[in-house]
């Protein structure tokens, strides 16, 4: 088989923009950690982003399986400028450009940060990287919101405002079938 089961990190409880800040997550709701293992195939590999709240979240539910190197590449969004910052901030300081880079979203990139172009060839890459690796592999990937959504966007042939559309909660699970073609037969999944 060759599966990807994106899993969306613990919870942060930030109220703002959290894209490459080390914010830890909020692991407390061990049952719904338990039910994410349980859910999961138990010989699949299990790598993460760097940053802690994903790396924790993958270590809160790999078990048994392996575990793969945390992967820099597969971190969130790099917000730039806005970082941790609040839309309405943002959006009293720079309305047209927080609005295009959310309702058009392309090569619009905030101030110091990287498009959503940008993010979708950097997780590409490191999916296609990964994948190659470990051919024929089923992979637990546990990284964050744009990510996630980079991977359903290539598995639909979405538009980047199509693929915005989908709500991904903390700890669900996307599966995306890479074998014979690309497909998401499941996006967030809460087992």
């Amino acid at each position: 088989m060759s599966r990807l089961f994106l899993v969306r990190h613990g919870p942060t409880h930030a109220k703002s923009m959290v894209g490459w800040s080390d914010l830890p997550a909020d692991l407390s709701d061990t049952a719904a950690l338990a039910r994410l293992h349980d859910f999961l195939p138990a010989e699949a590999l299990v790598v993460s982003s760097d940053l802690q709240r994903a790396v924790h979240t993958a270590d809160a539910i790999q078990g048994d399986r392996t575990r793969l190197d945390h992967h820099p590449d597969l971190r969130e969004i790099h917000f730039g400028a806005w970082e941790l910052r609040t839309w309405a901030d943002i959006d009293a300081e720079d309305p047209e450009r927080i609005r295009a880079y959310w309702e058009t979203p392309g090569d619009v990139r905030p101030p110091g940060g990287e498009s959503w172009n940008e993010v979708t060839a950097r997780v590409d890459r490191a999916i296609d990287h990964l994948m190659q690796q470990h051919a024929g592999r089923d992979l637990i990937v546990v990284g964050h919101f744009g990510m996630i959504l980079t991977q359903i966007q290539r598995a639909e042939q979405l538009t980047a405002e199509e693929a915005f559309s989908h709500k991904i909660d903390n700890l669900s699970v996307t599966e995306i079938q890479t074998r014979p073609d690309w497909k998401a037969p499941l996006i967030n999944h809460n087992p």
